[in-house]
């Protein structure tokens, strides 16, 4: 059977442009089938992409031996699995360079990505079992511990600036895009839950001020601290926990009936955030960073504290009252994307507390370079910047 190509003007078939990320490294025969795929046109019938061992991958199952093991048997949370998810689900965001866009709606790749995602949602279903009552979960969401020994917490009292620098390159793939999953679900939502959904949403994006969108002062604090901002830099350093946590978003966001687990996990971000915002600001100060690098966790103790009161009460409430949204998959939303950043803050301390000297070890497949020395001022006095009437 083949499909009559849809006609498309040359905007539409141009492949994207050169400041779009490229392409990772497989991780395994999954994520090479997909990589191969996507360096190629889209095609225009509905053979399934195929999917084998090549020589030479990384097995990524649960048997370890890529000679006598099913690639469909990989583990949900492991390498191969996440990046193939990651890449599937850029195609709907901003691409790859010299990637095809028809793509991200050809019915092989569909089908190949609806098998992967089948996974991980039972994946995570099994993390969180039978959901507590939904005012449980959201209670539970506002403790703090208060000695809590997760990344924010090790980054404040013992953290290197390395590891900070670490961190930022995880968080990356999803703060440099942040807002852009939770997007999804505006048109899946009535109104008054679409609307007080758009107003946390405005403030996500700048309020009306580009510059003050919270990707750019994440991308501000990045280069702060010696980091490469652009768009996706970090994919191929990044492990798996960290894709999990972007894939969870990307998952509920792209699926209408997981529209009540996406509000979930956006309410469960806006509750956990001042308080982790605040360690963090604090860490990266103790770690020398400029006024330019805590900014971006400065500005989410507040805005988040308020953001949690519209969540909770103008977008979650009206949908408990809608026979499609029950309060069981919004607490279960929640529950595995608490889950999920677990998973990522146990690698991360685990990596940080090993290595032969403690707090050697790297939490990234690839280490980071360390950034290159700032260049000395020049001789001569420094310049007066302040504005006329202010240099007293």
């Amino acid at each position: 059977m083949r499909c009559t190509p849809v006609p498309t003007d040359a905007r539409t078939t141009a492949t994207t442009t050169a400041t779009d990320p490229v392409l990772p490294a497989a991780r395994g025969p999954l994520s090479a089938a997909v990589l191969a795929a996507l360096r190629r046109p889209a095609p225009t019938d509905l053979t399934p992409l195929p999917v084998s061992v090549p020589t030479g991958l990384p097995a990524d199952s649960r048997s370890g031996d890529p000679r006598d093991t099913d690639p469909w048997d990989a583990d949900p949370w492991g390498e191969d699995v996440q990046l193939a998810l990651y890449v599937c689900y850029e195609l709907h965001y901003r691409g790859f360079a010299d990637v095809d866009p028809a793509w991200e709606w050809s019915p092989p790749l569909l089908a190949l990505r609806g098998r992967l995602e089948r996974a991980f949602l039972e994946a995570l279903r099994r993390e969180v079992g039978e959901p507590p009552p939904l005012a449980d979960v959201l209670a539970g969401l506002l403790v703090e511990p208060p000695d809590g020994d997760g990344p924010s917490y090790h980054l404040r009292s013992a953290g290197t600036r390395q590891q900070a620098r670490e961190y930022l390159a995880h968080r990356s793939l999803y703060h440099l895009k942040e807002a852009d999953p939770q997007m999804w679900a505006v048109p899946r939502l009535p109104n008054p839950a679409k609307a007080a959904l758009v107003a946390v949403q405005y403030d996500e994006y700048g309020a009306g001020r580009p510059e003050r969108a919270h990707a750019e002062l994440f991308a501000g604090m990045m280069a702060d601290f010696g980091l490469d901002p652009t768009y996706g830099a970090y994919l191929d350093a990044v492990p798996a926990p960290a894709l999990a946590v972007v894939n969870t978003m990307s998952l509920f966001g792209l699926h209408r009936s997981l529209r009540a687990a996406l509000v979930g996990q956006f309410a469960a971000v806006e509750i956990t955030s001042p308080p982790g915002a605040a360690r963090l600001a604090e860490a990266f100060e103790r770690l020398g960073a400029s006024p330019r690098g805590t900014l971006f966790y400065r500005e989410h103790v507040l805005a988040d504290a308020v953001h949690e009161q519209l969540v909770r009460h103008t977008v979650i409430e009206p949908l408990l009252t809608l026979p499609d949204c029950p309060a069981q998959e919004i607490a279960f939303g929640a529950l595995a994307y608490a889950r999920a950043e677990d998973r990522l803050a146990d690698h991360l301390t685990a990596a940080w507390r090993s290595g032969p000297e403690p707090g050697s070890g790297s939490s990234l497949r690839v280490p980071l370079p360390e950034p290159a020395p700032e260049p000395a001022p020049a001789a001569g006095p420094r310049p007066d910047l302040r504005p006329e009437g202010t240099r007293r």
